[in-house]
């Protein structure tokens, strides 16, 4: 009887409300696609509708104990999920317009193809984190402090065996190495292939809590594999290498609706 009352009433006005809220769910998922979350987001509405029933039939008491779960739930999730929260929030203020590319971005592409496939060749691992938009530096472990040109020479003579700094990864902000020896955090997706070596679950872990790009080349096989939104992209060669990169590092525009 609820349920035909509230459809007679239903207006053009709440109709517009629906697919507004529609929309703005749908871009939350997409944001979020890939991502542990989208599991607890599917549980968490699951637990709004059960409230929302006990609401409608007059079952008071199941109501209450369904508030107070989900008031608990919710700043539960605040804490475990900061990071992803603070990633959405951030990817929805971007301002909506096309930046420029900075100048050094295409030698700095050149430079990182370059020291990744002589790498390959020796069969030497690297993990170099390009940052973008967000800064990186909260996720960082230990580390030395570089404030350098980015070249090839430079890029491999760090990542040799006796380099004192070849353990974890290079850090690059606009344009510049600025740190080496990084530790970075590792990927906390349950799902994540058991072949996947600590390079890069610490890559998929990086790009999970920030929107950095990060190049991976395994000591065991040498493949390159480019690694971002925790998502990853293996087995590269030269050119799929460089057209990734040039793909990722150019101006971006955000966009409500893909």
């Amino acid at each position: 009887m609820v349920i035909v009352d509230t459809l007679k009433n239903f207006g053009w006005l709440d109709f517009l409300d629906v697919l507004l809220v529609a929309i703005l769910t749908y871009q939350i998922i997409l944001l979020l696609k890939g991502n542990r979350m989208v599991r607890l987001l599917a549980a968490l509405c699951l637990l709004l509708v059960v409230q929302i029933i006990t609401q409608v039939s007059g079952l008071t008491t199941l109501n209450q104990i369904m508030e107070n779960f989900l008031g608990s739930l919710l700043l539960v999730i605040v804490v475990l999920y900061q990071h992803e929260i603070r990633r959405l929030l951030f990817t929805f203020s971007r301002q909506r317009h096309v930046r420029e590319q900075p100048p050094y971005v295409p030698q700095l592409i050149e430079e990182i193809v370059t020291a990744a496939i002589a790498l390959k060749q020796k069969n030497i691992g690297a993990l170099i984190v390009i940052e973008r938009e967000e800064e990186v530096n909260s996720f960082l472990e230990v580390g030395t402090e570089i404030d350098a040109k980015v070249i090839c020479e430079l890029i491999t003579s760090i990542f040799l065996p006796y380099s004192p700094i070849h353990d974890g990864a290079i850090i690059i902000q606009k344009g510049k190495l600025t740190r080496a020896g990084c530790f970075l955090p590792l990927s906390r997706t349950p799902g994540i292939s058991k072949t996947f070596g600590t390079r890069h679950r610490a890559a998929i872990g990086m790009t999970e809590r920030t929107d950095a790009v990060v190049v991976v080349v395994s000591e065991e096989t040498g493949k390159i594999s480019i690694a971002v939104e925790g998502r990853i992209t293996q087995d590269l060669d030269q050119n799929g290498l460089r057209k990734l990169l040039k793909k990722l590092l150019e101006p971006r525009q955000y966009r409500w609706l893909r």
